[in-house]
């Protein structure tokens, strides 16, 4: 059970709480929900029979329960598939969060292990996490790991004991969503990314196409994620002469915070005072907070404002349907294990390094400026 949300939370945000946790949980109960999200029973109400009506989840006594299957940690390996190259086995997978982004990535893991015959002994940690060697130790320790696959956090002191720790423990690893990062012998570490700048520039390019100018981008947090749109975002806006709205570039604090609506109002004001006619904003429940304001004000989006959401979790599901870009979770996980299957059979191929392209969902909240 998480924390209560410290502000009455937007419609948007309770839809992507609702999800996020029957994602983790597999199930929620509505006593559980009231608590964490302070709304009046009534709303939660309505809120859970308009997603059952559009198929997300389906209502039971008490709580309710995904459409389709959860994640499975410990479901029993299939047969090796034939000329796999593994013999079943288990790969450890360690990830910042097993809420919201992660769980496309780990569902691509689980359909590429249960194809090759491998079990996934799977574990969360948090992104506060500075030093996750314990819970490493602790995996390898407590079942036969033949590989592992992790998502470490690469801003602490630490970062480069974790990747040490990696190597040294003679396991074959694969780093999955982190650029690839150096051992202190100038080994490059295999890893499998999602192309984040690239995907920046696909929204700059769909903005620019459309006639939009003055342009500006908001980020949810300082991370590896957020510095590589940031970095395609900055390639993109000089190559195609766009005006980055006066340098509205604005960082939000994370949604649980006391003043992330305050935060979220003020920079609706600096978009507005700037001129900024499109906007690029990671992640999707960020940008339905945007648009939310932007809409109680008698913003039009897209007429007056076109917004882009990053993640495309949950994007489609609001109104309007917002344009988003794609990251291929699910390909990006299938592809971890697929390189890691690939390391554990041939320990001396060369390292790789692959990094998959995302994609632009365009739908109902961008169009030209000044089109109503």
């Amino acid at each position: 059970m998480t924390d209560p949300l410290p502000h009455p939370p937007l419609a948007a945000e309770r839809r992507a709480h609702v999800l996020s946790a029957l994602t983790r949980d597999g199930a929620v109960r509505v006593s559980q929900l009231l608590a964490e999200l302070g709304v009046a029973p009534v709303t939660l109400r309505r809120d859970l029979a308009q997603m059952e009506k559009e198929g997300l989840l389906r209502r039971v006594h008490g709580g309710a329960v995904p459409t389709e299957g959860t994640l499975s940690r410990s479901d029993p390996a299939p047969s090796p598939a034939a000329g796999s190259g593994t013999d079943g086995g288990t790969i450890a997978v360690l990830v910042p969060s097993l809420n919201y982004y992660w769980p496309g990535v780990v569902r691509g893991m689980e359909a590429e292990a249960r194809r090759l015959g491998v079990r996934l002994l799977l574990r969360g940690a948090s992104y506060d996490l500075q030093d996750e060697r314990p819970v490493l130790e602790r995996l390898v320790a407590t079942e036969d790991v033949r590989g592992i696959i992790a998502a470490p956090n690469t801003d602490t002191p630490h970062a480069q004991d974790v990747i040490q720790w990696l190597r040294d423990s003679g396991i074959p690893s694969v780093l999955v969503e982190r650029d690839a990062v150096f051992y202190p012998e100038g080994q490059a570490v295999e890893s499998v990314v999602s192309d984040h700048a690239f995907g920046a520039v696909l929204a700059a390019r769909h903005l620019a196409a459309l006639g939009h100018t003055r342009v500006g981008l908001v980020l949810s947090r300082n991370s590896p994620t957020s510095r590589r749109i940031a970095a395609g975002w900055h390639a993109a806006c000089e190559e195609l002469g766009l005006m980055p709205g006066r340098g509205i570039e604005e960082v939000l604090p994370d949604r649980t915070s006391a003043d992330f609506s305050s935060v979220v109002d003020h920079t609706l004001d600096a978009v507005l005072a700037a001129g900024t006619t499109g906007l690029l904003v990671h992640s999707d429940p960020e940008a339905m907070a945007i648009v939310d304001l932007a809409l109680n004000r008698g913003i039009s989006v897209p007429g007056d404002l076109s917004v882009i959401a990053y993640d495309d979790e949950v994007a489609q599901l609001f109104s309007p349907a917002l344009t988003a870009v794609s990251p291929p979770r699910a390909t990006v996980g299938q592809a971890a294990v697929d390189l890691l299957a690939k390391r554990m059979e041939s320990p001396d191929r060369p390292t790789h390094r692959v990094v998959i392209s995302p994609t632009l969902m365009v739908r109902q909240s961008t169009a030209a400026p000044g089109t109503r």
